[in-house]
């Protein structure tokens, strides 16, 4: 995750961005930069690696500017280097960026058939020149900023400073969080109120579409129709040890809703989004053409991440997969093929079951691959390859963006994997590379039906029991969603295949009997459908989740009908794992349970 910091100041500003920055370490990053205004012109000092190589700069070539934007940079487009470190500028404007800008080729292609000259290989630098080819043409900056907006297509968050104006800055979201802070005589923007927190405990936070006008003494918000319009604000307690709720409820909240910016940042890590090609690291100690199979583990939710993984490496790179349960795998003594692979995944990378079968992996001559969101942790140490979930930090004990961090994770692999074997072509490749770079914008319009999953969630919170369905790869994500609803609502749930329903779950439909049912309008959507409709012959209360297309083609009635964009079937597990994390949270949220903490869980289990 991007760190974003901006400071509409009363005195020198350089060193408090830094400090700032500081507070987003937690984030990751692999370059950092700042930019003021030097007598009323855009300077800026960059470093690849840590903030202390950009101290260094900033000692070396001071800035005294009272106006400016910070940022720490995970490599999206372009590999880590100075030239590629944020802030991105023209001549009148410089720009931070958090997300994806899924339409910059076209966007780059357009500006460079302008003119603009282009010294980086990111996405953001289109925004800039963007903004300033608005400005040229005789706009304000922030009416080139409000006609800029609307052309780019993705997940992002965007703060602006314009050469020859001190008492201006814009921030805008569209998926990636943005909090603004009030001072006195100072106005600030961050990406969370921790970053904010050494100057003020005066809080608002954009909503989706918002973006927001920044000077010395006023704060003045717009919406994606570009109306004036208010949010709340609210006082603070962040301190630099500990990580805020922000404008949510719950911890599970926004952790929900940062996933279209966490696994934005978990993909570019994987993918180089110019080629549209996987970029797994080059030294890797077994090749995938050479794999009879893959031995997968994990616990939880983590293994119904492993199961959809199995539906694509088995289609995408025809590679079987074993997976199991780690508990069982590490007893049922599985015979394991000579220099075979075992992936384990894991959020905590301390899971006790998980942690003895890659024990047991590495004694049977496995090469082991961590999935894990802490890349300090033991199974991490322990592993031949580690592959991290750039999730940050989870602290809501049911997991959720770190359960798609990991699917997003595993699909790069075996995207990897069934190119290094062959089965993918150059241009398959890139078709799935592109799905994948649609995902976190996908899922910034899933999180858009909250409203109507909450009234929803009134309903569903009466049941005794509720059943999940799904083919293919809907099937371990209707597993998933079970898991959440008992897990913090406490409500009996089951997920089955659906195709299981005539063998036994059948007998549980009555007209009290919620079943929510997950369907892609894909190859199986028919099928799915087919069984669908014998639960509504047994008068069953169906919640369909689908797209457009399905919910035309469904053909039956629903008590509620979810419909989620268009997108590529081999993405769908990564967006429509949203709103079921959604029906479970709001669910508990009206039954009143304690959604963060439920009874009995705890976060990582490290024991048997």
């Amino acid at each position: 995750m991007c760190g974003i910091i901006g400071i509409v100041g009363t005195a020198p500003v350089a060193d408090r961005l830094v400090d700032s920055l500081k507070r987003l370490e937690y984030r990751g990053y692999d370059s950092a930069g700042v930019a003021t205004l030097e007598h009323g012109r855009l300077d800026r000092r960059r470093a690849e690696g840590k903030l202390r190589n950009l101290e260094k700069v900033l000692r070396e070539a001071p800035l005294e500017g009272r106006i400016g934007i910070g940022h720490t940079r995970w490599a999206t487009h372009g590999r880590p280097s100075v030239a590629n470190a944020h802030p991105h500028a023209t001549t009148q404007v410089a720009v931070v960026h958090n997300g994806i800008i899924e339409n910059f080729r076209e966007l780059r292609d357009e500006l460079l058939e302008a003119g603009a000259n282009f010294e980086s290989e990111t996405d953001t630098e289109v925004v800039a020149h963007l903004v300033s080819r608005e400005m040229r043409d005789g706009r304000s900056a922030v009416d080139a900023v409000a006609a800029s907006l609307p052309r780019l297509r993705g997940a992002f968050a965007l703060a602006f400073l314009f050469d020859g104006d001190e008492d201006l800055l814009i921030g805008a979201r569209k998926g990636s969080p943005l909090a603004l802070g009030y001072g006195d005589g100072e106005m600030y923007l961050g990406s969370d109120a921790l970053a904010l927190a050494p100057f003020t405990d005066t809080i608002s936070y954009l909503d989706d579409g918002d973006w927001a006008v920044l000077r010395h003494g006023s704060i003045e918000v717009r919406d994606a129709a570009n109306n004036k319009v208010s949010r709340p604000i609210q006082k603070a307690a962040a301190s630099a040890f500990m990580v805020e709720k922000g404008n949510h409820r719950h911890f599970m909240a926004k952790e929900i809703h940062e996933q279209p910016e966490v696994v934005g940042h978990t993909l570019a890590h994987y993918l180089d989004m110019a080629s549209e090609t996987v970029r797994l690291p080059a030294d890797l100690p077994f090749d995938f053409a050479k794999l009879d199979r893959i031995s997968i583990a994990a616990c939880g939710t983590a293994y119904y991440a492993g199961l959809v993984a199995k539906y694509w490496f088995e289609r995408y790179a025809r590679l079987p997969v074993e997976i199991d349960v780690a508990s069982e795998f590490r007893y049922r003594e599985a015979p394991l093929p000579k220099n075979g692979l075992a992936i384990v995944i894991s959020q905590s990378g301390e899971t006790a079951d998980t942690l003895a079968s890659l024990r047991y992996a590495k004694e049977n001559g496995q090469h082991v691959l961590a999935v894990v969101n802490v890349p300090t942790s033991t199974i991490a140490r322990d592993s031949h390859v580690v592959m991290p979930t750039l999730a940050g930090p989870e602290i809501g004990v049911a997991s959720t963006k770190a359960f798609t961090c990991q699917l997003a994770t595993l699909a790069a692999i075996a995207v990897a994997a069934g190119r290094a074997r062959g089965v993918l072509s150059v241009a398959e490749e890139r078709e799935l590379v592109h799905a994948l770079v649609e995902v976190p914008r996908l899922m910034s319009e899933a999180l858009s039906l909250g409203p109507e999953i909450e009234v929803l969630a009134r309903t569903l919170m009466k049941a005794k029991d509720v059943l999940y369905l799904g083919r293919g790869t809907a099937f371990p994500l209707a597993l998933e969603g079970a898991l959440k609803l008992k897990e913090i609502s406490y409500i009996h749930a089951e997920g089955y295949a659906a195709g299981e329903l005539k063998h036994g779950p059948i007998a549980l439909i009555d007209e009290k009997m919620p079943v929510v049912v997950l369907a892609p309008h894909d190859g199986v959507f028919e099928k799915t459908m087919s069984n669908v409709q014998e639960v509504v012959a047994r008068g069953g209360r169906i919640i369909l989740i689908t797209d457009g297309n399905g919910s035309k083609a469904a053909g039956i009635g629903t008590e509620a009908t979810l419909t989620l964009p268009e997108m590529h079937p081999a993405i769908a597990p990564l967006v429509y794992a949203v709103p079921i994390q959604l029906l479970a949270y709001h669910t508990a949220v009206h039954m009143g349970t304690d959604v963060d903490q439920p009874r009995n869980l705890a976060k990582s289990v490290t024991v048997e």
